[in-house]
């Protein structure tokens, strides 16, 4: 078998009910063959183990490894990046799947425009209980954007994390594993900060939205997003990123800290003593880690009470 040029990585952790589908969108049902899917079950509790030993027999192009107890999703992408051949790494969740022409829309791409390091895929959001879907609103309408123009607009989500990536780049930045979620979120802002060209393609990545996904379920990890941008803000200083960069993530930094305060006043009961205590813990230490002087604290706070009263206002509208 010629050797792959598209590697995607997987964490798996009790997919069972939606793992045969991603398996065959990405080895049965993919224009573009040359690929390798490197899918590390996470100490699942189901049948999605034996699933996925059922795809590899009948398939040399997925390698299953196994991890004996669950360690999260940055821990197991990281251990199949380390296993990855391919001239491209791209992941994908258990529960999602990818358009058929997908890989090899993206890969045409970078074979046309060579100074591309990463390409975005569509995304579609699926949501598993009425099967909606609804296109994720990219702010993409040039040819391309810059390194340092991606990572800007990742930070509002006015573009998404979900691409191909060279080999060098993604090696060189692995996933965050400090945090057992957001992992994800840190890596693609530093593969886009440090890319030379990022561009977009028409396959299309479809996101299973439900409410079991651990992103929708409240629990004290809820808290860990502000620790994982206090992670990247860390990184972005190490790294000596120009001064107007930090400061454009401080901005997106505080605006989550005060997101996740009014979510601490307003369910913290539901958490347990032990967890209360350490949630309260990471607040003050990411309060302490913000350089801006108090009235900019205040100037940023008072965006952030206007955008949450036009939120309200508009949802009072909808009602109306």
């Amino acid at each position: 078998m010629a050797a792959p040029v598209v590697s995607i990585l997987m964490s798996v952790y009790n997919a069972a009910p939606y793992l045969d589908e991603a398996l065959a969108s990405l080895l049965r049902n993919q224009i573009f063959t040359r690929v390798e899917v490197l899918a590390v079950d996470d100490a699942s509790t189901d049948a999605s183990l034996s699933i996925l030993k059922r795809w590899e027999a009948s398939d040399s192009r997925l390698r299953v490894f196994c991890q004996p107890s669950n360690q999260g999703q940055g821990v197991a992408r990281n251990i199949a990046l380390g296993q990855a051949r391919g001239e491209f790494i791209t992941m994908v969740d258990a529960d999602d799947w990818l358009s058929p022409d997908a890989l090899q829309a993206a890969v045409d791409v970078f074979r046309h425009w060579p100074e591309t390091d990463c390409v975005l895929f569509r995304l579609m959001l699926h949501w598993q209980e009425s099967g909606r879907e609804e296109a994720f609103p990219l702010d993409f309408s040039v040819p391309y954007l810059s390194g340092e123009e991606a990572f800007r607009r990742s930070l509002g989500w006015k573009i998404h994390g979900l691409c191909l990536v060279r080999r060098e780049l993604h090696l060189r930045y692995p996933y965050d594993t400090h945090y057992r979620l957001y992992s994800d979120d840190n890596t693609c802002r530093l593969h886009y900060l440090h890319s030379r060209e990022v561009r977009l393609c028409e396959g299309i990545y479809y996101w299973r939205r439900h409410e079991k996904s651990s992103t929708t379920q409240f629990s004290a990890d809820r808290f860990l997003h502000m620790m994982a941008n206090l992670d990247l803000q860390r990184t972005l200083e190490n790294e000596n990123v120009a001064h107007d960069v930090v400061d454009a993530y401080e901005q997106i930094r505080w605006h989550n800290y005060l997101s996740l305060l009014w979510l601490r006043f307003a369910r913290l009961r539901e958490l347990k003593e032990e967890e209360r205590a350490r949630v309260r813990e990471d607040f003050r230490q990411v309060y302490r880690s913000f350089h801006r002087s108090v009235p900019y604290a205040l100037h940023v706070a008072g965006q952030w009470l206007r955008y949450r009263l036009r939120r309200l206002l508009a949802r009072f509208s909808r009602q109306s």
